[in-house]
């Protein structure tokens, strides 16, 4: 079986704390509920978590939705987006299986970044380590006003915003993440084709704001 490989990076950093860690915490509770009652992305999706604060950490590896255990998340430190975008690179080299003569590989991954700030090391090293990995479509969001969309779009063409992290806004980004990660599902299982820009995901809520 090929599987759909889903990464979600998220910001955890001192800034996060309060309403925006919970409202992430819920968010990853709304996708995997959400997702388990999708047939497609049942048999299709697994599901892994980084988060980046001083430190980035792969929280839950690349897993079934089946048996995904949503991670105890918590808000501290600042915001090392380039450690987070190497450590992605690096867990796609290892994690999501390659075509070869004899298989199929696994579809490129669909990568979700979340984060509140700007970057507090070296993102153009993270970034650079990301390119040589192969990956499907990138969605960064920039969650309230703290966040310098110029750099997401650096790595990313697919980039969106939410005017305040607060519970509403959050939960209305994840559940367009599932209904996202929904279509490619879909996409892959009944016409074999890939997610390749913002045009193949479902409309963003009112509350996800294109940055153009």
């Amino acid at each position: 079986m090929r599987r759909l490989p889903v990464y979600l990076l998220l910001d955890t950093s001192g800034s996060m704390t309060g309403e925006p860690i919970e409202a992430v915490k819920n968010g990853v509770q709304i996708l995997v509920s959400t997702l388990r009652q999708d047939p497609y992305a049942l048999e299709t999706a697994f599901l892994s978590v980084i988060t980046f604060d001083s430190t980035a950490r792969q929280v839950v590896p690349l897993t079934e939705l089946a048996s995904f255990q949503a991670p105890s998340l918590n808000a501290t430190g600042v915001t090392a987006l380039g450690e987070a975008l190497g450590l992605l690179a690096e867990r796609i080299d290892a994690e999501v299986a390659r075509t070869t003569a004899d298989a199929k590989g696994d579809w490129k991954p669909l990568v979700f970044i979340m984060t509140d700030g700007a970057p507090t090391d070296d993102w153009r090293q993270g970034l650079d380590r990301l390119k040589q990995a192969r990956t499907g479509i990138i969605v960064a969001c920039a969650a309230g006003q703290g966040v310098d969309t110029a750099v997401l779009k650096q790595i990313t063409e697919v980039v969106v915003a939410l005017d305040t992290a607060d519970a509403s806004t959050i939960k209305a980004f994840f559940k367009w993440v599932s209904a996202s990660v929904s279509t490619g599902s879909q996409k892959v299982d009944q016409g074999q084709k890939e997610v390749t820009g913002l045009s193949d995901l479902p409309p963003p809520p009112p509350e996800v704001n294109v940055v153009l």
